[in-house]
């Protein structure tokens, strides 16, 4: 075996440098054309141009709720599955119900008053939750 073909390769492309004379390839101007806004400066993604901005042609809204965005999270007490007739709770069993919302992705479980006996699956269960689950006779599936 030959000890040249075994070596790694060291050579790599430099950088183009531009804007350094008519040499260079990309020389006086830049690469950025003649005249105009593009070749003065950068424009931000925000700018549409000179026409009144979004952020300026929507209403001014107070308080919180402008920044809220969906809450994909939702926790949920004990008492709330005693609505449903299933006795295996997941999170698509809560969305038909119309328990939880159907933007929801995540659900938590958390202490409340439960009659009778479910499955949990795909759902986290809060400490307290879990033993009244469990004193009722159910079951948590992870």
């Amino acid at each position: 075996m030959n000890l040249l073909n075994s070596l790694p390769s060291v050579i790599t492309k430099q950088k183009k440098r531009v804007g350094r004379g008519y040499g260079s390839g990309v020389g006086a101007k830049s690469g950025r054309g003649q005249k105009g806004q593009l070749a003065r400066n950068s424009v931000p993604l925000w700018f549409e141009g000179g026409q009144l901005p979004l952020i300026k042609r929507l209403p001014m809204l107070r308080g919180k709720h402008k920044i809220n965005v969906l809450r994909a999270k939702e926790a949920i007490t004990l008492s709330k599955l005693n609505k449903i007739s299933d006795s295996e709770i997941t999170i698509e069993s809560l969305k038909k119900a119309h328990i939880v919302r159907r933007a929801t992705q995540e659900v938590k479980l958390i202490s409340g008053e439960l009659t009778r006996k479910i499955v949990v699956k795909g759902i986290r269960v809060s400490a307290g939750a879990r033993k009244t689950i469990e004193q009722a006779g159910g079951s948590i599936v992870e």
